[in-house]
C-alpha cells in the first residue's frame, strides 16, 4: 500500500501555478481549504498488523472489552478444539476468523461475549508422532510416554496459539481449555459418572471399526471413505442338511462376498424371507445351485453358465435352518438364517455370514445363538483359530488364500475385483477391519428419543443442518468408547477378584476428585487400591483386591465432554452455549458427541445454534494436501499480504459449502481491500479539519444530496448488522464493497470533490458534506471493525472520537429521519436519470465532443413529471451531474440531434459548456477573470479566496510557471 496523502484531485487545477505578489508566493492548491493532513496511512500490513497487536496485547483490549460488557446479556460462542499438531491450514483460518468476526460483532452490539480458544490434546496422532521420532512406547514406562506425549502436546498448542493471533483472532489467550487439564479430565470423568448413573455404560463384545495401523478401536466419526478394490467371489457352499426343502450333496447355496479373507470365521449363510429362491442346474453340470431367482440370469452370465434350467422355486423363509459344509472344515456347519440386509442389487441373494467381522453379521448371529468368531489379532494378522493356512496371514493376503483352497476344491464358480467405498483410519490413512472385540460402549440406543427430542430447540445455519445431525443421530449404533492407546483419559473402572467391572457413583467421583487434584497420570501410578475410596469393599472382592481397566477414552468423548469440562466449569461461559462453529465433517464429529454426552448428562442439547462450514479445496476443487503440493498456509498469505486479506477472503466466499483456495483468490481480495482502504483514506483526508462537535450540521439543516446519502448510509448500515445477525458474511462483503464502490466512491465522493475542495472552508455546503463523511467514516470504521480490526484500528485515531481503540465502541444502531422514506425514494428516482445523463457524458467523450465532464452543457428536456421531481430535491443538478452548465427545458422541445429516453421522460444534449476554465475549481465559466486581482478564477472563487486569503487581494496577481 502506498503512504496516504492528501486527496489533492491533482487532474482539477495545475499545481505548478504559482501567483505572485511581492515577495509571497502561493500555490493555487494553498487556496483550496483543506487543512494540512496531520497523518499517514501506510499499508504494510505484514509488519503493521504485528506491532498493532503488539498493543492490543499491552493494553489488554481483550478484557477491557470484557470488562465493558459486563452485566449485558451473554453470548458464549464455544470453541470446537483443534487437534495439537502441525502449523494451521486454511480450513483452521477459515473456522477460527468465522467465529472471531461473530464474537467480535457480538461484543460491540449489546452482549458480553467472551471467547475461549481450546485444543484437543489426546489421541493417536501425538502416539505416531513420538513412534516416527524414535520413540517405543512398549519398551518405556506408561507414565514417562505420557509425560512426552504432553510436551510435544504443550509445543504444538503454542505454536498453533501463535499462528492464531496472527489471524488477529481475539480472546482469552493466557487462559486456554486444553483436554489434558487436570480441571477437563475431571469433569470428563463425571460425564462418564452421568452415563453409568443412567445404565448406559456396558462392555460387549461385538464388531467394531478396528484400526489394525493404530492397533485400536474406532467410532464412527474417527472414519472416512475411500474408493478400493476388492477380490469378490461367487462360490458354492454344499447342503447338507436341505431340511426337506433342498436335495442333500448335490446341492450347493451359492454365496457372494467383497472379503473372502473372512471366510474361514464364517458361521452361515443369510437369506431374505420374502424373496424368491432358485434351484437351477447349468448345462454339463451335474450339481445343483441356489440363487435369488431375480438375480439367475444376471449369476448366469457372469459366472458362464449356459443353458440354466429352474428345477424349483422357494421362499427364502422355506430356507431357514437349513445346513451347509463351511468350504475350509468340513466339520463346521452353516445355518442358513432370515434377515433384512440381504439385497438384490449385487451378489447372488444370498449372503456369507461371519458374525465376528460385522454389524449386520453379528445382530443375526446373536439373533441364531452363534459364537462370535472373530480369528485376527491387533495387528490385522489372523490368528491358528483360522487354520493352519492362514495362521499368521496378514488379512489383505488371506484373500487369495482363500480363493485358491475355494478354487482347489472346485466351489469358486467366479471371481472378479469390484470397486466400492470402503472404510479408512483417518489418522493413519490406512483400511480398517471390522473386528469382533471386547469393548466399552456407552448406548446411545436407550436416549437416542431424548437425543432428538433436545433437537427441537436447536436452529441450525444452513437449516438442513438439523436433518442432516438428526438422521445421524437415528442411524448411530451404541458408541464404542474405549481405546487400546496410552495417550488419554483413562476409563475409571476396576474389576473385582471375580473379574466383574465396578462402576459406582462412589469410585467415579473419588477418581474424578483425584484427577482434579493430580492430573489423570496418577491413574497409571497407582495401583487399584490407591485409586479407590478409602476402606472401599465390594462383594466382587472379598479379599480386597482390585485391578484396573488399562484402556483410554475415545477422544471424541474428550472433546465431547467440554460443555462440562469448559461451559460448566467456567464462571464467565453459560450452558448451554449460544453456538458452535465448525466443519461439516463435525455432524458425524464434535456436534455428534457434544450432543450425545450432554443429553446423557442433563438431557438437553450443549448448544443453542449450530453453524457449520464446508472444507477448503484447491483451485481445482481438490483435497488440500501436503503430499500433492497444493496446500496454501495461511501463515504464507500472511507474510505477503497480511493477516486483512484472509480474514477479508472468509467474507468473500460462500464457507456453507465447500470453498476453492487459489493465490489468484487473495489478489482478487486484496484489490476489494485497497478499495476500501483508499475510500478511506479519503474521507479522513476530507474530514482532516472537521470538529463533529462544533461542525456537524443537523439532518434537517443537510443539503438534500447529502440527506440522500445519510439515509443510504444508515440503510445500509442496517442490512450490514442484519447480515451479522444472520451470519451471512458473503452477503456482507457484496453489501460492503457496493455500498463503498456505488454509492460513495461512483457517486457521492465523486460529487463532493467539487464542493469540499473548492467551498469556503466554513462553507455550510462544505460542512454539510463533510458531516455526512465523517459520519460515514465513523460507522464504517465501527462496522468493519469484526471483518478488518486491524484496519480499523489503524484508522481510529485519525478519528475525533473519546474511546482509544474502535474495538471498545458499540456499533451503532440506524437512524431513522423525518421524511426518509421520500427522500430516497425521490433520489433513488433521480440517480436512474443520472445514470442517463452519465451514459451520454460518456458517448460524448468517445465522440471527442468534450474531455472531462465539467467541460460540458447539459440540457435536460424533461416532461413536467420530471422536472418536478428535479425541482423537489433542491439541490444543485449541474454540481450532482458534475457538469459546468445545466439547463432544465420542456420535453417537447428536445431537438433532433438530443439523445431520448422516452420511457424515463426526458432526453439529454451535451455541447461544449461556454467560457473558460477556472484554474481553481476547474469548471468552465464565462466569468473566468471578472476579478482582476484573480485574472485565471472565476467569479466564486475570486471571491472565496479574497474571504479565506485577504492578503491576496490588496494587488494584482501575474501568472508565472515554476
Amino acid at each position: 500500500m502506498t503512504q496516504f496523502k492528501k486527496n489533492h484531485r491533482s487532474h482539477h487545477y495545475p499545481e505548478n501555478k504559482q501567483f505572485k505578489k511581492g515577495s509571497q508566493t502561493m500555490r493555487v492548491k494553498d487556496t483550496l481549504n483543506l487543512g494540512k493532513t496531520k497523518f499517514k496511512m501506510r499499508g504494510n500490513l505484514p509488519v503493521k498488523e504485528v506491532d498493532r497487536q503488539k498493543a492490543w496485547d499491552e493494553n489488554h483490549v481483550y478484557q477491557q472489552r470484557q470488562k465493558l460488557n459486563e452485566g449485558k446479556p451473554t453470548f458464549v460462542l464455544h470453541d470446537g478444539p483443534p487437534y495439537a499438531n502441525g502449523d494451521i491450514h486454511m480450513g483452521h483460518a477459515m473456522n477460527k476468523i468465522s467465529k472471531d468476526i461473530i464474537v467480535r460483532y457480538k461484543s460491540m452490539s449489546g452482549y458480553r461475549a467472551p471467547y475461549v480458544p481450546g485444543w484437543d490434546t489426546h489421541g493417536l496422532p501425538i502416539e505416531q508422532k513420538l513412534t516416527q521420532a524414535g520413540y517405543d512406547r512398549k519398551k518405556m514406562s506408561t507414565n514417562d510416554f505420557r509425560k512426552l506425549c504432553r510436551e510435544y502436546a504443550l509445543k504444538q498448542v503454542e505454536r498453533q496459539k501463535a499462528e492464531f493471533k496472527r489471524l488477529g483472532v481475539a480472546g482469552d489467550w493466557d487462559n486456554p481449555y486444553l483436554t489434558l487439564k487436570p480441571e477437563f479430565e475431571a469433569q470428563e470423568i463425571r460425564v462418564f459418572g452421568a452415563f453409568a448413573k443412567r445404565g448406559l455404560i456396558y462392555k460387549g463384545k461385538k464388531p467394531v471399526y478396528w484400526s489394525w495401523s493404530s492397533e485400536s478401536a474406532l467410532a464412527e466419526a474417527e472414519v472416512e471413505y475411500h474408493d478400493i478394490t476388492s477380490p469378490t467371489a461367487f462360490y458354492g457352499e454344499k447342503v447338507v442338511d436341505g431340511k426337506g426343502v433342498l436335495n442333500n450333496d448335490t446341492t450347493f447355496m451359492v454365496v457372494w462376498t467383497t472379503t473372502p479373507w473372512t471366510i474361514p470365521a464364517s458361521e452361515g449363510i443369510t437369506v431374505d424371507a420374502g424373496f424368491d429362491y432358485s434351484v437351477v442346474q447349468p448345462e454339463g453340470d451335474d450339481r445343483h445351485f441356489v440363487i435369488a431367482s431375480e438375480l439367475v440370469n444376471k449369476v448366469s452370465e457372469l459366472v458362464g453358465w449356459k443353458n440354466v434350467k429352474t428345477l424349483k422355486t422357494v421362499k427364502g423363509q422355506e430356507l431357514e435352518g437349513v445346513l451347509a459344509e463351511h468350504p475350509f472344515d468340513h466339520s463346521r456347519k452353516l445355518l442358513t438364517m432370515l434377515g433384512d440386509f440381504v439385497d438384490l442389487e449385487e451378489g447372488t441373494g444370498l449372503v456369507h455370514t461371519a458374525p465376528g467381522y460385522g454389524e449386520d453379521d453379528f445382530n443375526i448371529g446373536r439373533k441364531y445363538g452363534l459364537d462370535i468368531f472373530a480369528p485376527v489379532d491387533d495387528k490385522g494378522y489372523l490368528t491358528e483359530e483360522s487354520g493352519k493356512d492362514f495362521a499368521g496371514v496378514f488379512y489383505d493376503d488371506a484373500n487369495k488364500i482363500a480363493l485358491d483352497k475355494l478354487k482347489e476344491a472346485n466351489l469358486l464358480l467366479r471371481y472378479m475385483p469390484l470397486k466400492h467405498s470402503y472404510p479408512f483410519d483417518w489418522r493413519t490413512k490406512k483400511p480398517i477391519i471390522f473386528r469382533a472385540t471386547p469393548q466399552w460402549f456407552a448406548s446411545v440406543d436407550k436416549i437416542k428419543d431424548d437425543i432428538l427430542k433436545s433437537l427441537d430447540d436447536v436452529q441450525f445455519f444452513p437449516d438442513w443442518g438439523k436433518v442432516r445431525l438428526a438422521n445421524m443421530i437415528k442411524n448411530r449404533g451404541d458408541w464404542v468408547i474405549s481405546r487400546q492407546r496410552v495417550w488419554g483419559v483413562p476409563l475409571p473402572i476396576f474389576y473385582g477378584e471375580d473379574g466383574e467391572a465396578i462402576i459406582t457413583e462412589e469410585t467415579i467421583n473419588h477418581v474424578a476428585d483425584l484427577f482434579e487434584k493430580h492430573g489423570s497420570d496418577i491413574w497409571f501410578e497407582k495401583d487399584a487400591k490407591d485409586l479407590l475410596p478409602a476402606g472401599f469393599k465390594s462383594e466382587h472382592s472379598p479379599n480386597g483386591k482390585f485391578t484396573k481397566e488399562n484402556d483410554i477414552m475415545d477422544v471424541w468423548f474428550d472433546s465431547g465432554s467440554s460443555h462440562q469440562g469448559v461451559l460448566e466449569e467456567r464462571d464467565d461461559l453459560t450452558y448451554p452455549a449460544d453456538m458452535y462453529l465448525e466443519g461439516s465433517d463435525q455432524y458425524r464429529g464434535w456436534f455428534n458427541s457434544s450432543l450425545i454426552t450432554s443429553v446423557a448428562v442433563s438431557n438437553k442439547a450443549p448448544y443453542k445454534q449450530v453453524l457449520s462450514q464446508g472444507f477448503t479445496l484447491d483451485g481445482q476443487g481438490h483435497k488440500m494436501s501436503k503430499s500433492l503440493g497444493n496446500t496454501i498456509a495461511p501463515i504464507d498469505v500472511i507474510k505477503k499480504m497480511g493477516a486483512e486479506i484472509v480474514r477479508l477472503w472468509v467474507t468473500s466466499v460462500d464457507t456453507s459449502a465447500d470453498v476453492r483456495v487459489s493465490t489468484e483468490n487473495f489478489v482478487k481480495v486484496s484489490d476489494s481491500y485497497k478499495k476500501i482502504r483508499n475510500t478511506m483514506r479519503y474521507l479522513l483526508a476530507n474530514v482532516s479539519d472537521f470538529d463533529p462537535k462544533k461542525d456537524a450540521v443537523p439532518f434537517d439543516q443537510l443539503e438534500t444530496q447529502d440527506q440522500y446519502m445519510m439515509i443510504l448510509l444508515n440503510k445500509f448500515l442496517g442490512e450490514a448488522r442484519d447480515c451479522y445477525e444472520k451470519y451471512d458474511f458473503l452477503d456482507l462483503n457484496k453489501k460492503l464493497i457496493s455500498f463503498i464502490s456505488t454509492d460513495l466512491s461512483a457517486f457521492y465522493l465523486d460529487v463532493a470533490k467539487d464542493i469540499v475542495y473548492i467551498d469556503r472552508k466554513d462553507g455550510h455546503k462544505r460542512r454539510s458534506m463533510q458531516t455526512v463523511m465523517y459520519d460515514a467514516a465513523v460507522t464504517l470504521t465501527k462496522l468493519m471493525t469484526p471483518v478488518l480490526p486491524h484496519t480499523t484500528e489503524e484508522i481510529w485515531p485519525f478519528l475525533k472520537e473519546p474511546e482509544e481503540f474502535v474495538q471498545l465502541t458499540d456499533i451503532p444502531e440506524p437512524q431513522h429521519f423525518d421524511n426518509d422514506a421520500t427522500i430516497l425514494a425521490n433520489w433513488n428516482k433521480f440517480m436512474t436519470y443520472r445514470n442517463d445523463v452519465l451514459k451520454v457524458l460518456e458517448e460524448a467523450r468517445d465522440a471527442k465532443q468534450i474531455g472531462k465532464s465539467s467541460e460540458a452543457k447539459l440540457t435536460i428536456y424533461a416532461t413536467s413529471e420530471v422536472a418536478d421531481l428535479f425541482e423537489s430535491l433542491h439541490t444543485d443538478l449541474a454540481t450532482v451531474l458534475m457538469v459546468s452548465q445545466l439547463e432544465v427545458t420542456d420535453f417537447t422541445d428536445a431537438p433532433g440531434n438530443s439523445t431520448k429516453f422516452d420511457s424515463d421522460g426526458l432526453a439529454l444534449l451535451v455541447e461544449k459548456a461556454d467560457g473558460q476554465v477556472c484554474e481553481r475549481c476547474r469548471l468552465t465559466k464565462t466569468d473566468v477573470g471578472a476579478d482582476s486581482d484573480y485574472p485565471t478564477f472565476c467569479q466564486s472563487c475570486a471571491e472565496i479566496v479574497r474571504s479565506e486569503f485577504p492578503e491576496t487581494a490588496t494587488e494584482g496577481f501575474t501568472d508565472k510557471k515554476d
